[in-house]
């Protein structure tokens, strides 16, 4: 059985390096980083990591203690999925020259409260941003009418109420 994916929130000093030295902490304890989302808060100083990874509750526990060790990392937390918002964003060229292609293209869109971003003659792009399993579940939905292209972000999360990192 697979163990449960658990994300885990990060801040760290944003210089060049430290997402390497984080990855590659993952690498030798033989875990898959399913997902990672970085980019810099607070005047550009600090950055803030999330990775989500298979990991059972101890390997968690040991992963956790590893990067609290790590020069660059100013602080470590792990999320809980129901006291947290994640999200994900899709954003998807789909095949539109088609016409009844475009109009279950912008049906599929419009239903994942998503934006259309540029329509031509050939193509369509949109963006959806949602839960993992409901950007999943549009990308399974829109591939029948011909996916050209996506680009999917890690997921990104923020604890709810006065929780914070």
């Amino acid at each position: 059985m697979m163990p449960p994916l658990n994300t885990i929130a990060f801040l760290v000093e944003n210089k060049a390096g430290v997402l390497f030295n984080v990855s590659n902490m993952f690498r030798r304890r033989g875990f898959n980083i399913e997902s990672i989302s970085v980019g810099p808060v607070e005047g550009h100083q600090i950055s803030r990591m999330t990775v989500s990874v298979y990991a059972n509750n101890k390997e968690l526990n040991q992963i956790v203690l590893q990067l609290e060790k790590m020069v660059d990392i100013i602080k470590v937390k792990r999320l809980d999925k129901m006291r947290s918002i994640m999200r994900e964003m899709v954003l998807i060229k789909v095949d539109t020259v088609d016409p009844m292609a475009r109009e279950e293209t912008l049906r599929h869109v419009n239903a994942y409260h998503g934006l259309i971003l540029h329509i031509d003659a050939e193509s369509i792009i949109a963006e959806v941003t949602g839960e993992s399993e409901v950007i999943d579940e549009f990308i399974s939905k829109t591939r029948p009418i011909g996916i050209e292209e996506l680009s999917r972000t890690g997921v990104t999360a923020l604890e709810k109420g006065n929780l914070k990192l």
